[in-house]
This record gives C-alpha cells, structure tokens and sequence, in this order.
C-alpha cells in the first residue's frame, strides 16, 4: 500500500503531507459540500452513513437549513 501510494502521490505531483488519509478527508468533505447521497458518499469512501453524517455532515449544503429557515419565520401572534 505505501509504495502504491508514493507512486500516486509523486504522479500526480502531491505533497508528502497529502496522505491517504488527507484525501479520504478532503473527498468526504467535498462529497458533503456538493450534496451527493448520504447512503452513495458513504458507500464509496467505505464508511457508514452514520459516521459520515457525524464527522463530515456539516458540510453539507442543507446542514441546519430547517432550522435556519424557522428562526427566520415570523411567530404566529397566538403563540
């Protein structure tokens, strides 16, 4: 696996600080941040949803949109 990796890495002009584990970072993010599927992001950097979700999930463009867009609401004059 290292020397597979180092092959990549020197290819295609990375880093020595650019990992495996930099990249599976860096996709996770950037999966997160163009909205693909939970369940599909997940499935290709081979990881549950539920760790996906915990660690990457406020990249994702929807992050904590309900809730922003309810703060924003005006309260009903009952309440």
């Amino acid at each position: 696996m290292r020397h597979a990796w180092e092959v990549v890495r020197l290819e295609a002009g990375a880093e020595q600080r650019d990992t495996p584990h930099i990249m599976r970072h860096s996709a996770a993010t950037w999966l997160m941040q163009n909205g693909v599927d939970l369940w599909e992001a997940a499935s290709y950097l081979g990881m549950s949803p539920e760790i996906l979700n915990s660690v990457y999930g406020h990249h994702s463009p929807s992050f904590q949109q309900n809730a922003a867009r309810s703060t924003a609401q005006k309260r009903p004059s009952n309440a």
